[in-house]
């Protein structure tokens, strides 16, 4: 009597199952388990190797990639492709087919009317620029233009426009009645104009760049800085670009890793140029005195350098410690303090964290100190700067951020401490409480509330209150991980992540 295995049909052999495997993994599956006589422990044995060529072909046919969120668990999704790019493409030339017409002339001169026995009240000006770079004018995260609407409908705030965008995490800029960014299109990265309004593209100036890292991902990290009608643009490979932000007109351009020898963080630039007066500060990270440097805003030419230390992720900050302005910066090992007048160090605060990812900005808690906070169970610190150095005040556990800048609200810091959020006592240390996870989010000030972007998308307004964790509202704003510091500017609340942008009215 023959065997079963003689007798079964070629599709239910071993070696057509595999073949079957290399080009439709599920039907492998299925011819395996359906096979006659077949004991369930060896189909069981044979059927991991067919989910790995089933893993290995979502990878190789159809493109499918791993990264990290926030905690560093693996994300498995498949890129942005060119049906994305062709839809960013598609709406570009669509918003460049519909550009408003210009104004019309101004009417002849007619004999003027009597003047009415009452005056209207003058219109408040507009800021020119209410949302000027990273983390707002101060880069503290707070917004005090106007209130904000703290009642949201059911179904969230309302939408004003949302649009496809290139791949980054960078945040937005809004000046000139336009929002800034910067993304990666393709194997270029994109400096962008959209109008404020509406959410049209105005302008674009690109250059080659694929800055490219398997852990957080492809694409540019910086926001970008206004200043005084330009805007300053720095990619993940060191391309800087000062821009006229009404054209996008390049005044001048240089890359600031090979201007300073330097060679690119793992994660890439990620630090927001400052501008201040007539300097432009950013982090290259190079030997010989080229850590942090500061160019002319007008011409690009070098003002002055200072130090010696690898580069991080955090923005540099012009603040005012101990009755001295200064600029202070985060290195990959310390906390520095430099003139701003010629990068001289007043003083220095070792800050050491996992993998050197001090991407946290520190937050102003005084005349004359700071909190310093990092992940990887690093935690936070109160450091005082006196004319003597720095020295610690408090060490914590209570907030521990890896790149989700915390705010201060009435002597309470609000952060995620790894992902969930926590209040922690700005005097003591001591945390308040803990609850809300939100992942590796980012999170703002307005008034009474935090504004949260989580990782998944959500926008959550919860209390800033030292008493409880007390949320009051979400909506779904994004698809996908989210890691992009949202903007707030003129009653409208900006977000976005490495595939779309969207605007909503904040304002009551």
């Amino acid at each position: 009597m023959a065997s079963i295995a003689a007798v079964r049909p070629w599709y239910h052999r071993l070696p057509a199952i595999f073949a079957t495997g290399f080009a439709i993994p599920p039907v492998a599956l299925v011819l395996l388990w359906t096979r006659k006589g077949a004991s369930w422990w060896k189909n069981l044995l044979l059927t991991f190797p067919l989910l790995l060529l089933g893993v290995a072909h979502l990878f190789a046919i159809w493109g499918m990639r791993v990264q990290m969120d926030g905690a560093g668990y693996p994300l498995f999704y498949f890129p942005a492709g060119e049906k994305h790019y062709a839809e960013i493409d598609r709406r570009a030339a669509q918003d460049r087919a519909t550009v408003p017409p210009p104004a019309a002339a101004p009417a002849p001169a007619v004999e003027p009317a009597k003047p009415a026995a009452v005056e209207p009240a003058a219109a408040k000006p507009e800021l020119p620029a209410p949302w000027p770079g990273f983390l707002g004018k101060n880069r503290d995260g707070i917004y005090a233009e106007t209130p904000i609407l703290t009642a949201w409908p059911p179904s969230g705030l309302k939408q004003i426009w949302k649009r496809p965008v290139g791949g980054g995490y960078a945040s937005m800029t809004v000046a000139q009645g336009l929002v800034f960014t910067i993304e990666q299109r393709r194997k270029q990265e994109f400096a962008v104009a959209y109008d404020f309004k509406t959410g049209r593209e105005v302008w674009t100036s690109s250059w080659d760049a694929d800055f490219q890292e398997s852990m957080g991902g492809p694409g540019p990290r910086a926001t970008p800085t206004w200043d005084e009608g330009r805007i300053y643009f720095l990619g993940a490979e060191g391309e800087f670009r000062c821009l006229d932000a009404a054209s996008g007109k390049i005044i001048w351009r240089k890359n600031i890793l090979t201007d300073n020898g330097a060679t690119n963080a793992m994660w890439g630039m990620a630090a927001s140029p400052l501008v201040y007066r007539n300097t432009v500060v950013v982090l290259p990270g190079g030997p010989d005195g080229k850590s942090v440097v500061a160019y002319n805003k007008l011409s690009g030419e070098r003002q002055w350098s200072a130090l010696d230390d690898k580069a991080a992720y955090a923005a540099p900050m012009l603040v005012t410690l101990n009755g001295q302005e200064q600029v202070v910066v985060l290195t990959a090992k310390r906390a520095v303090g430099l003139t701003s007048d010629g990068g001289k160090l007043l003083w220095e605060f070792p800050w050491i964290t996992e993998y050197d990812v001090n991407a946290t900005n520190p937050t102003i808690a005084g005349p004359n100190r700071l909190v310093l906070t990092g992940g990887y169970g690093h935690g936070s610190a109160l450091i005082e700067i006196s004319k003597d150095g720095a020295r610690e005040i408090w060490k914590s556990q209570a907030i521990k951020n890896r790149f989700n800048t915390q705010v201060l609200h009435n002597g309470v810091i609000y952060g995620l401490d790894e992902g969930i959020l926590a209040a922690m006592d700005v005097e003591t240390g001591a945390r308040k409480w803990k609850g809300g996870r939100y992942g590796y989010g980012q999170l703002l000030l307005a008034g009474e509330h935090l504004l949260i972007l989580t990782e998944s998308g959500d926008v959550v307004l919860v209390k800033a209150t030292p008493e409880s964790h007390q949320e009051i509202a979400r909506f779904s704003a994004l698809d996908g991980k989210t890691w992009n510091v949202p903007a707030i500017a003129s009653g409208h609340l900006l977000v976005r992540n490495t595939t779309e942008m969207a605007c909503y009215r904040i304002a009551p």
